[in-house]
Parts: structure tokens; sequence; C-alpha cells
């Protein structure tokens, strides 16, 4: 994997999503970068979620297709294959979310070009041999480890788990949700970090014509007006954490990867250029909210009082910010977006997460959830004793082999059934597993004790995702039907298969 030795990072000004537009501005930086696309070429958006609720949590169809177009015009003769490849937020058919943004109706206008749903596709070991590693190997789609020339087009945002998300929080999406889940807690920033052994891209751009304060999903709208390219991940992350006035080395993936020698995070050593001056930047960019707030803090004023203590010990941490803390906030912002009436509508209750020590005070008829493996509590609720020991199970103790996808109806009605199980028992509190218990088992657990609007539920929703779900199904059966589907090569280099293959079908 070639790191630049003279990191570049361009800046230009774009105030409108116009892809003719945007086609001459990424091309300029093309040949500035002295970049030509070749062999299978794959670009990887941010498309996390879109539709009418999520217009700013994801890197628009115009700023791709001019992308695309620019591609085209460099290095048209020299590609073998134009592709673009996402795996959207779990849970979520990617099918869904292509629809959803646009970006199907815009690969229609550039004929020729394969869309990718990253979990529909083969899956590839990768074996890590960094000493920092959290483990040995990790899957990772085939068109993404066979890449050879890699462009990277996060969206320029906020994030509630690790400051931000730019270029290398974008690799989040270069797993499917077996494997995306793993380690997905408060080693968050780690996994992140070990994810940039698989592959570099060569290009970077990102959309922050309209960027997203505040949140992951459901981000605040800031007019920026700017398109920002580079050819290093921790340079450009680094320049975009200036541009919000964040120093870079205080975010964790950016640190570790930095570290471990894919970059640097000196601006004297980046080469800055464009029409925008980092200054100019920045005066754009002041009081840029970022999402890093507590559980405790963020329900403050609410009808949720949430109690936070420290994940597992032996990873010595004392806030899990990758995990189900955060997926919390995320969940109840969805439900914010489908209901108006959202927080009216939340009964009074207690959320707990982590090896908490304090008191929960729960008045009679107050629910109290905790929530994931390594929730603990001693105490009373109600006037009766309760024990919560943690079920958490290290890290080493998952086999990314053996791991298992957790379907989404599934989930659905193991949320359902366990609320029903706590009101004919009439037990004290309820408990919620999983590390992480995600975003989407947190909506759910909160729209069915509140009566809130449910989005798996809402009409319109509901027979996109149906059509996503079924479309996903149907794909990989028949896959597998002519044994392709979910093949494990490894352990191997980068998109190169060792002899042994394992069929892998725990889809």
């Amino acid at each position: 994997m070639r790191i630049p030795a003279e990191p570049k990072v361009i800046i230009r000004h774009c105030d409108e999503y116009d892809a003719a537009r945007i086609r001459v501005i990424a091309r300029e930086a093309l040949e500035a970068l002295e970049l030509a696309p070749f062999g299978r070429t794959l670009v990887k958006p941010n498309l996390v979620a879109a539709g009418p609720q999520f217009p700013f949590a994801h890197t628009r169809p115009e700023v791709t297709e001019g992308m695309l177009r620019a591609l085209r015009d460099v290095g048209n003769d020299q590609m073998q294959e134009l592709a673009v490849g996402e795996r959207c937020g779990i849970t979520v058919p990617t099918r869904v979310t292509f629809a959803e943004s646009g970006f199907d109706a815009m690969l229609e206008r550039v004929p020729g070009v394969k869309r990718y749903c990253f979990e529909e596709q083969q899956q590839l070991e990768i074996a890590y041999t960094h000493p920092e590693r959290l483990r040995d190997y990790v899957f990772t789609p085939a068109p993404v480890a066979q890449a050879d020339f890699f462009v990277n087009m996060p969206k320029f945002k906020a994030h509630p788990w690790t400051t931000v998300t730019f270029s290398m929080k974008n690799y989040i999406g270069i797993q499917d949700d077996r494997h995306r889940l793993i380690d997905h807690d408060h080693r968050l920033d780690d996994k992140i970090a070990d994810l940039q052994h698989i592959i570099q891209p060569q290009l970077i751009c990102i959309d922050g014509i309209i960027a997203g304060e505040g949140r992951m999903l459901t981000p605040k709208p800031r007019r920026l007006n700017l398109l920002v390219f580079g050819n290093s991940q921790v340079a450009f992350d680094a320049v975009c954490c200036h541009i919000i006035g964040v120093d870079p080395r205080s975010v964790g993936h950016i640190r570790l990867a930095e570290d471990r020698g894919f970059g640097t995070t000196d601006l004297s050593k980046i080469q800055l250029s464009g029409d925008v001056s980092l200054e100019e930047a920045k005066s754009r960019a002041e009081g840029f909210e970022v999402g890093l707030i507590r559980v405790e803090k963020y329900f403050e004023g609410t009808n949720i009082t949430a109690y936070a203590g420290p994940p597992p010990e032996r990873e010595h941490a004392e806030y899990c910010w990758g995990g189900c803390p955060g997926a919390i906030e995320e969940a109840i912002e969805i439900l914010r977006q489908f209901d108006e009436q959202c927080d009216e509508k939340l009964p009074r209750m207690h959320v707990v997460f982590g090896d908490y020590q304090g008191p929960i005070d729960a008045q009679p008829g107050e629910r109290v959830f905790f929530i994931g493996d390594c929730a603990r509590w001693q105490g009373e609720i109600h006037g009766k004793p309760v024990q919560v020991e943690s079920v958490y199970q290290h890290r080493d103790s998952k086999d990314p082999y053996t791991i298992k996808h957790d379907d989404v109806y599934a989930k659905l009605v193991s949320t359902i059934g366990k609320l029903q199980v706590r009101r004919v028992r009439d037990e004290p509190y309820m408990r919620l597993t999983g590390c992480p218990v995600s975003v989407a088992e947190q909506v759910m657990l909160l729209a069915s004790v509140g009566a809130v609007k449910n989005p798996i539920f809402e009409p319109r929703n509901a027979l996109s995702f149906n059509r996503g779900y079924l479309g996903w199904r149907l794909a990989t059966a028949a896959k597998r039907l002519r044994g392709e589907a979910y093949q494990v090569k490894g352990p191997c280099q980068r998109g190169e298969a060792a002899p042994d293959v394992r069929d892998k079908t725990g889809s």
C-alpha cells in the first residue's frame, strides 16, 4: 500500500450540487494530483442512510456523478471496470439507500458503472500482521479487496462516537453487518485504524458543500460550499479537522493511523492548494458542532435518565464511545425525525450502560432498561432487589468465521417479546443484550415503549424496505445456489485467494 511521501490536499469552492461543475473540479484535482484511474476502479461514497428523514447524512449523488465522469475523462482507456459500492447502516438493505439517495437514478445517467451492495458480495479474508491489531484477520467484500484504484468519497460530518466522520471513518462501510459489529465498541477507533491496513485510496473527495453538524444519521445542515480532495487519508482528515477547529491528534483513529505510518497530521508537511485557503475554510466552519457527548448529558431535560459506567475492566476504558450509549442517541434522533411528539410520548424511563455503581432513582411505574452485554448493577428497583451481571464476551471469543448476521425482523420479534415477558412477569427491569446493541434495536425498543411511530412500519418506508430486503435475500440465495456467495478465501494477501476455500453461509 503506497503512502504518498508528499501528501497533498486541495480545497475547492463549490456552492451548488451541479454534477457538470463538479466534474470539472474533480478532473482538475485528478490532474493536480497526477492521478489516472486504472484496472478495477471502485468509488466508495458514504450512504449510511438516505431518504426524506436523512437528507444530510450521505454523499450526494451529484458529487459522485461528477467524480465518475471525471474518472472517465482522465483514464477511461485504462479502466477495466468502474463501480460504486457501499454497505449502508446495518439492518437496512443497501439497495434501499441506493434508491432513496438518488444514486440508482444517477447511475442510469452514467451507464456502464457497476453497483455493488457489499453485503451481497463475496467476502474475502484479510490477514493482519501489525503488532497493534485487535484480531488476526477480518473480512471485506471482494470489490474492495480486489480494487486497483480506490476512490474514497465521504460526507463531511460530525460523529457521536468518533468526533468526526471524514475519510478514515468511512471505512466502516467496507464490511458487511456481521463483521462490521465486531469491535464496534469502546475500541471503535482501534477498529477504524485496523481497517486502514486493508486498502488505501489513491484519491479522496469529501462532500462538504452542505456538511452535517452534531450527528451522524440526522445531522444539522451546515453550508460550507467546499469540496476537498487529497491523496493521503491521515493528512486529508487532519486538514478537515483543522477546518472545524479540532486537533486531529485528539481523534483516536487519526492519531493511531498516524502513529502506524499511514501519513502525517503536521500541516507543515502537507502541500495545501486550491482556490480556498485553509483560513477561509476555517471561517466558513467557525463554531462547527461535533457530536461527542456522554449519554448522561445528552438526555438531560428529557423523560429519559441515562447512567453509564465503564466497559469491561480488562479493556481499560472509562466510557464506551463506540457502542450502546452512542447508539441510543442516534436512535432517539431518528424517532424524532419520524414523530414530532416523540419526546412527549416517551414515558419516564431509565437506561443503564456498562458497569454502573451508583443509584438508579426509578419511581414506581418508571421503567428501567439495562442495555448491552457489559451492563452490570446491584441494588433495588421499586423495592425489589436486583442484580444484573455482565455477560460480556471478550473480543478474543468472537470469531469472524462463525459470527452470524442478526436479521432485522428477528431483532424486532425478540425486542417486542422481551417487553411482553417483562409486563407479564411484572419485572422491575428489562435486559437488552448485545455488543453493541445496535441503533436499529434501540429504535425498536423506544418505539415500542413509548408508542412512538416506528420507522419500520411507516407505510412508505415499509414498502421500500421490504422490496430491498427481499431483493437482498433473493440475490444472496441465488449466489449460494451457484456456489458463489460468501466464499471465504484465506488466509491471503489483499485480493489474492489461497488454495483453501471455505463456505461462509452465516447470512
